[in-house]
């Protein structure tokens, strides 16, 4: 399969160990830094010949029937149009998927239009960390997933905190109904650069059947990645970048006791999950993506987007819990994020 790849810069030439892993032909190569095209030729063995300065002129060139789109999200609406409009039969976009709702749905009606397949690179359903957690918390012992709380170091609303918005639909089977924000106060510079703002703060989602999501990324907290999902049964602590993970349920005679015994005896384990990765779970998206099964697409991302916008919202207006059928978020407000 010919693939084009849009964006070297540190992302893309993960993607492009991606495309080599699957062994896929590489038949184009775009990014606008001299910097950036050498390092993937030297890394990778790209012949000069493939590395364009113009992705117009890639994708008229050299037709690609897969393209990845691993730039900064101001450009992802435009790239993805091209490369649908020339052909593309699918592509996988790099999150957050883009700055406004707006060029969401122009993204996907584009793709629509041309048949292409769209996926946005939210991983979390092809991640161990996520597809073992959820076994625990459906199991009869765990009782069901009650709420999920995310501690961590400042990593950005739209960096990683969209993330963890597609893990939590992911993990609750359910689209959040309401969102409400603060953020922290002061702003944190952008490593990809001063054009770009990634708010900190904390976020409260929940959903239709009361489940409920916590994010405290503040800009005061500089460590880790650590999540805790509960139940009424049961508790399980992982922390992400170690790949560790501590689990604790009642023992099976007190199961049907009130929620109000919260001391009451248990079993608990050690487990042992994949740390957080990024190649490996991008590999994945991409072979589900080609073989058109169970990645996560434009609506999928498109809701990250809603989730992140409702976000800026509630923080706007002091924290008000935000409902998302009702909220008629502003299409056409475009966010600085990378």
């Amino acid at each position: 399969m010919k693939v084009a790849i849009v964006g070297l810069g540190r992302m893309g030439l993960r993607h492009l160990q991606v495309l080599k892993d699957l062994k896929l032909d590489v038949v184009g190569a775009f990014d606008l830094q001299d910097a950036a095209r050498d390092k993937a030729r030297g890394a990778f063995g790209l012949q000069p010949s493939i590395l364009f300065t113009d992705a117009q002129m890639m994708f008229e060139s050299v037709n690609p029937e897969f393209a990845v789109i691993a730039t900064t999200a101001p450009s992802h609406p435009e790239l993805v149009c091209l490369a649908a409009q020339n052909g593309t039969k699918a592509i996988l976009c790099e999150k957050p998927m883009a700055t406004s709702l707006a060029d969401c749905d122009r993204m996907i009606e584009a793709c629509a239009k041309s048949g292409t397949k769209l996926a946005i690179n939210h991983q979390m359903r092809f991640m161990e960390q996520y597809t073992l957690a959820k076994e625990i918390v459906r199991d009869e012992s765990f009782g069901g997933l009650s709420s999920v709380t995310v501690t961590a170091g400042n990593f950005g609303m739209a960096m990683n905190g969209s993330h963890y918005f597609e893990m939590f639909r992911y993990m609750s089977d359910e689209t959040p109904a309401t969102v409400s924000a603060w953020f922290s106060k002061d702003a944190v510079p952008n490593p990809r650069g001063p054009q770009f703002e990634d708010r900190a703060g904390a976020v409260r989602l929940t959903t239709p059947k009361g489940r409920r999501f916590y994010m405290d990324a503040s800009s005061d907290q500089g460590h880790g990645m650590h999540v805790t999902y509960a139940g009424p049964c049961g508790r399980l602590d992982v922390d992400e970048l170690a790949g560790r993970a501590h689990l604790v349920v009642r023992k099976s005679e007190h199961r049907t006791q009130p929620t109000t015994r919260y001391g009451m005896p248990w079993d608990e384990r050690s487990i042992a999950m994949t740390p957080a990765d990024v190649v490996a779970p991008t590999r994945a998206v991409v072979s589900a993506l080609l073989a058109g099964n169970d990645y996560p697409s434009g609506a999928d991302g498109r809701i990250v987007v809603e989730v992140l916008a409702a976000a800026y919202a509630s923080n706007d207006q002091g924290g008000r819990a935000i409902e998302l059928a009702t909220a008629n978020l502003p299409r056409d407000r475009v966010f600085p994020w990378a």
